[in-house]
């Protein structure tokens, strides 16, 4: 039976998650985010991101990045985002509906975006009350298609958004496997972001993902915003206490070295029969190439995700196991082998 590659939010819970939970269960606490565990996720994440850092949990990452963003425009604005990111094809209408966000789209390179694909929207841009003024930039650290940006790559960005007076958004739900890939903390792996969105279900929680601002003067907004946009939770501490595990003794990094380690195994695996991914492979995911003729047959016996017609999506989790990779490969090897 092979498991393990479907997705990493369906993963099961990281035992230290539900240990926090339960602990967190006994007795009452005030509600809305005034209890210890929050208070203490705030420390925490002063201690990671720096002291002008504010935590705000959330219930998905669907909430984190509409939330997020709004806090950077105005209603006349709009966000740019490339083709394959996750606001613009997972995120359904939500940041229409929620957040009256007018999102444009770029083109991109195995996922990122650059200041040569950004730099069209600015200039097309006349200036005129007729069409929304680009403001910000929404990233993904890791990207949708399983790349990482680098350091060097991450200043590139900014200094090209700072000097058309714009504001940087990372995705951070996978930040901690872009974090373990470059070898970094989580605040050096978002960059000089205002505000990112920081991904707990992807990494081992039960529930529960965060905004957290860099840009002190965006956490009141994004405080506003979260309850406006139906995403503050009144028993806050069960989420917060979840991040707060994970933050703590670098769970985060531990896991996700376990999933960032099961994908390069896979493309190593795969490699050996001659087969290379579509894309980099730098975090916790493997594109694999398929014939469309053989996709419907590989799905039936295997939980990876149809990309498209011709590929196929393969995430670890902090749980993949190394025979949950040889059994994937197993069956690949049966209709990819040459």
């Amino acid at each position: 039976m092979v498991s393990g590659f479907l997705s990493d939010n369906a993963s099961g819970v990281h035992p230290r998650a539900l240990a926090a939970i339960a602990e967190a269960n006994d007795g009452h606490a005030p509600s809305y985010g005034a209890d210890r565990w929050s208070a203490e996720l705030g420390e925490r994440v002063r201690d990671l991101f720096g002291p002008d850092a504010a935590v705000l949990p959330v219930f998905n990452g669907t909430g984190a990045n509409v939330v997020a963003v709004q806090a950077l425009l105005a209603r006349w604005d709009s966000v740019l985002a490339t083709t394959e990111s996750h606001m613009v094809n997972d995120e359904s209408t939500a940041p229409q509906l929620v957040g009256g966000t007018r999102i444009v789209t770029v083109p991109h390179q195995d996922g990122k975006a650059t200041p040569e694909t950004l730099a069209p929207a600015f200039d097309a841009y006349d200036g005129t009350v007729h069409h929304a003024r680009p403001s910000a930039i929404t990233v993904a650290q890791a990207t949708e298609l399983g790349t990482t940006y680098t350091l060097e790559e991450l200043a590139a960005l900014t200094g090209f958004a700072r000097s058309r007076g714009a504001r940087i958004h990372v995705d951070g739900a996978r930040l901690a496997n872009a974090a373990v890939r470059l070898g970094t903390g989580l605040r050096e792996a978002a960059g000089d972001a205002d505000v990112l969105s920081f991904g707990g279900t992807k990494n081992g929680l039960l529930l529960g993902d965060a905004v957290i601002t860099l840009d002190p003067a965006l956490a009141e907004p994004v405080d506003r915003l979260r309850k406006a946009s139906t995403q503050l939770a009144s028993k806050m501490r069960f989420v917060s206490a979840q991040i707060l595990a994970l933050l703590t003794d670098e769970l985060w990094r531990e896991n996700a070295e376990r999933a960032n380690a099961a994908a390069a195994l896979l493309a190593g695996r795969l490699a050996e029969l001659g087969v290379t991914p579509r894309h980099p492979v730098e975090a916790n995911a493997v594109f694999v190439p398929a014939p469309a003729e053989a996709v419907p047959q590989i799905l039936a016996e295997a939980p990876v995700l149809a990309w498209d017609a011709t590929t196929l999506r393969a995430v670890a989790s902090f749980d993949t196991t190394e025979e949950d990779v040889a059994a994937l490969v197993e069956v690949l090897a049966r209709h990819l082998a040459p």
